[in-house]
């Protein structure tokens, strides 16, 4: 069984390590832990990861953030993936730092990752895995927040809770959506 996990950010040294690059620096902490790498292809950096007999397409977007759905849908046809297999993984200002919510489907709100897939693909019907920024910043300043860097007791935590993504990826691809929604949407 194969799947698609498309972690979104932004490509260059100036966003590494911003709130918008989660997606980025999940599945780039996923590949290190496996002595996995990536190489760079077609819309994005791409590398493949074995669990448990399922393959994993880890997909970090080159189109930037704003134009993920293009990389998205490329590589769902080319690896031959079911949209019930993609996972897409988000950073979201409207949840708590930290806090992770996976969904089997929904809007892109207010994303505009999400929303490059959605109009790419024609539908909301994929799995997204939305990691939570926090929203500390004052009315007006949302893009300069999200890209910019985290902060040092912001720093201390992530690495907690990059690995909790971890488990939340390895569930969704083993024992499927509903189960680890259950088992993880609480933390």
């Amino acid at each position: 069984m194969k799947f698609l996990i498309a972690g979104l950010g932004n490509i260059g040294n100036e966003y590494q390590n911003t709130r918008h690059n989660i997606g980025f620096k999940i599945l780039d902490a996923l590949a290190a832990s496996s002595n996995i790498h990536f190489s760079t292809l077609r819309f994005g950096a791409l590398a493949e990861y074995k669990y448990k007999g399922r393959i994993l397409i880890l997909l970090k977007p080159s189109t930037y953030v704003n134009l993920s759905g293009k990389a998205v849908r490329y590589w769902l046809r080319k690896e031959h993936v079911s949209i019930e297999n993609l996972l897409v993984i988000i950073d979201d200002i409207a949840l708590p730092f930290g806090k992770i919510r996976l969904r089997p489907h929904g809007s892109d709100g207010g994303h505009n990752g999400l929303l490059s897939i959605n109009q790419i693909l024609g539908h909301q019907d994929y799995a997204r895995l939305r990691f939570g920024i926090g929203s500390e910043y004052e009315h007006g300043l949302q893009v300069d927040y999200v890209l910019s860097e985290w902060s040092d007791e912001q720093n201390k935590i992530l690495p907690e809770r990059i690995r909790l993504c971890h488990d939340v990826i390895h569930s969704y691809v083993t024992v499927g959506i509903e189960k680890t929604m259950n088992l993880y949407n609480s933390r």
